[in-house]
């Protein structure tokens, strides 16, 4: 089942890179006690994901930020190695939190995960974005297949 606005963002365990290395990211701990808007692409390094959704939330963090949330957080069905060499590459720094999926776990949790195997990639996450507020979801944006519009970072400040 699909997770709806109302709902606790479910227990898993995401992977962010730290100065050590890897490192393991509860959504219990995350998502507590804070404003947080995530979205989420179906891959790293991929055109729409690439040219325009992450770019979007990079550009704007300042302004999403100065609307009260404490994070702005990407995660996608990728390695941490991946998420993190994207990150690189967008110019993330300090403006976006990069959170791997690895095995589509938390993709899976949320409702949220879709079959990409007919475009070589396996199962990856759906293109949404969520604001979750002390661990409740206060918004809930999924795409259509193909869509980019209710995801995007300039719709997140709209709902703020």
């Amino acid at each position: 089942m699909t997770i709806q606005v109302g709902d606790k963002i479910p227990s898993a365990t995401l992977t962010t890179m730290t100065a050590d290395g890897p490192g393991p990211v509860s959504t219990d701990d995350y998502f507590a006690g804070r404003k947080v808007v995530l979205f989420s692409v179906p891959g790293a390094f991929t055109p729409t994901c690439s040219a325009k959704h992450l770019p979007g939330f990079v550009e704007q963090a300042d302004e999403i930020r100065g609307k009260g949330v404490d994070e702005i957080a990407c995660m996608s069905v990728n390695d941490v190695f991946v998420m993190n060499a994207w990150g690189k590459s967008a110019g993330v720094d300090g403006k976006v939190t990069m959170l791997a999926d690895g095995n589509g776990e938390f993709a899976r949790a949320l409702g949220l995960e879709m079959d990409a195997s007919g475009f070589g990639m396996g199962t990856r996450s759906k293109r949404f974005s969520v604001i979750v507020e002390d661990g409740k979801v206060t918004e809930l944006n999924i795409e259509e297949p193909g869509a980019f519009q209710v995801s995007s970072a300039e719709h997140a400040l709209t709902q703020l």
